[in-house]
Formats: C-alpha cells, structure tokens, sequence
C-alpha cells in the first residue's frame, strides 16, 4: 500500500494534504486535454489522498471550474477547494487585465460558485494584484465574502512581500501562492520570509518549472504544440533552454542516486527548502495522468542529503532568462 498522505496547516487555521494537485495542467495550456481522463485524474488524487485542489476562474475560460463540479458532485466533503479571481483578461492571448474593486470580488465568487455547483471555497485567492486599486479594498471585499459564508479562507498570489503584510493587516490570510521550484527562486529574496514571519503558508505552482525539470523537455522541438504556452517564456527560448539543462542533469543525476524520479528530487527539494526557510509549503503540481500523482505523492517518501541539496541550491542559482516575460505579471517586477 501506498503511504498515506499526511495533513498540513498553512496560515488560519486551514488544513490540507502536504502535498496538492494544480488543475490548469487539465485545460489545454500544454496540449490537448481529454475531460474523460482529467476527471478520472481528479477522482485518483482523492483515491491517493491529495485532497487539496487548486483551480481558478480563468482557466480555460471557466471550464475548469466546471470540471472540478463533476468531481465535487460526487465526493465535496473529500476536497479542499481552492479557486481564484482577478485576472479579467486572457495571458494566453496576450491580455493581462487584471480586476480588484469590491463589486468584481462580489461578482466573481458568485459566479464561480455557480460553476463549481456548491455553496462555499474552502481558499479564494486574489489571482493577481490591480495596481490601481488599494489591496486594502480587494482583501476587504474577500473578507466579507468570509462573513457571508461563501469563502471559508483567503488567499493572494503573486503579492510582495509589502502587499502581503497590508493584505493580513485587514484578514487573516491562509496562504500566498507564487511560483517557486529549483530554477525559480526570487520568492525567496522577501515573500517567503514575509510568509513565515506572518504565520502564513506558502503554495508554489509550477514546482517542477513547468515540466522542465522532470526532463521532458531537452529542446524547443518538446514544445511544437501551438497550444503550449510555454513556447513564449524566457527560460525555454532556445539559448537559455539549452543553457538551463544543466539544472536537469543535476537534478537526475541526483534522482538516480536517491532511486527517484526527477520530479521526486524537485518536489522534495522544495520541502526542505520550506523548512530551511521556516514556511509551510504545500506545492500543486498538476498532470493529466493519474500515475504521476502517484510519482509527485512519493516526494513525501524522498529525503535529500545535505550535499544534495548544496548541488541543487548551486544548479538553481545559475538559471538562464526570466520567469515570465513581463515581470510586473509577477510579484518578482515589483519588488
């Protein structure tokens, strides 16, 4: 039998699994998806015992939310809910608007109940900062969806450490999430200490670096796809790709003495990582498979040395190119 995934508190009290599972890799961001497969996925991860589920309103439109609806239908006492709002454009096509005034609070949560047919979130994240509107004001509308009952705890992503402090200034937040893996660490420089400092936990997406870093991807033919969006970041343009392998090999090389997987080493790195730093860190890494939430549940059984974990402290630091093309979409150009 499989280990039994332990339990976790970020900040405000919310528990979820210690590991939990990103649905995006379930809408066509990478490739074509099947719904047939995502939701028998979804249905293994409760089975597995990664009951933390994260999605968003924007995710291929609302089509994800709608999607985690056939799961929650059957099993939404199992499931720790995560949706978000904020992004009003689409980052896919190249539009970042981003919305954070008190009535499109009120009105997105509305409507992502609807889609996800069920009566309350367990943590509604703040998707991405409106610089022109107060945090105060967002946060202040997300708190009242708290005494509403239609959220149970708040969440930001993206945010500064700066942000961070003015948002728990009016509620309590239950987590920030923002990118953070072996090759993306700038979080690291003030949000995450801001996160440990406040009591609050931290949930990194695209903790294997958007695939990369399980070693899928030896070259910019891997993404042929029109459909991978990834194909438009810094870090898998050509020259930096090739430059960033070097962090793949360090992390297989490390796999293959663990008896591990690469996705296993990154995953565990990360763990440690949190501790070292004094954080809660729960990561979402998602798949549309179901045997890889089995392969990114085993990180939990994946203890690095601390030479090991040297080696991959001094690949991470040595990456090729940006996060993301436009940093201000990313708490790292505003810091």
């Amino acid at each position: 039998m499989p280990t039994a995934i332990p339990t976790v508190e970020l900040g405000d009290g919310l528990t979820v699994s210690a590991i939990g599972f990103g649905a995006m890799a379930l809408t066509p961001v990478y490739g074509e998806v099947d719904d047939a497969e995502s939701l028998a996925t979804l249905h293994h991860c409760l089975d597995r015992g990664v009951t933390f589920i994260d999605t968003a309103n924007i995710y291929g439109g609302g089509e994800n939310e709608r999607l985690i609806a056939k799961l929650l239908a059957e099993r939404r006492d199992e499931v720790t809910l995560a949706t978000k709002f904020g992004i009003a454009g689409s980052p896919l096509a190249g539009s970042r608007a981003v919305r954070g005034d008190a009535a499109y609070v009120h009105e997105c949560i509305d409507e992502s109940l609807r889609r996800l047919d069920t009566d309350v979130v367990d943590l509604y994240y703040m998707h991405r900062r409106d610089l022109d509107v107060p945090i105060e004001e967002t946060v202040g509308a997300m708190a009242e969806l708290v005494s509403a009952g239609k959220v149970r705890h708040l969440g930001l992503s993206e945010v500064t450490a700066d942000e961070l402090r003015a948002a728990v200034a009016v509620h309590p937040i239950a987590a920030v999430q923002s990118e953070w893996s072996v090759w993306s660490r700038d979080v690291e420089r003030n949000v995450v200490a801001a996160a440990a400092e406040l009591g609050v936990g931290f949930v990194p997406y695209s903790p294997l670096g958007r695939g990369f870093l399980t070693g899928t991807v030896r070259s910019t033919a891997d993404l042929s796809s029109p459909a991978d969006f990834r194909s438009r970041m810094p870090r898998f343009a050509h020259d930096a790709l090739d430059a960033n392998l070097a962090v793949v090999d360090v992390v297989t090389s490390i796999a293959d003495a663990q008896g591990a997987t690469g996705a296993q080493v990154a995953l565990a790195w990360l763990r440690h990582r949190g501790e070292q730093l004094g954080v809660i860190s729960v990561p979402i890494p998602g798949t549309r498979r179901a045997a890889r939430v089995d392969e990114n549940a085993g990180s939990l059984n994946v203890t690095l040395t601390p030479e090991q974990l040297a080696a991959l402290d001094s690949a991470g630091s040595a990456v090729s190119g940006d996060r993301f093309e436009d940093l201000s979409w990313v708490s790292a150009g505003r810091e």
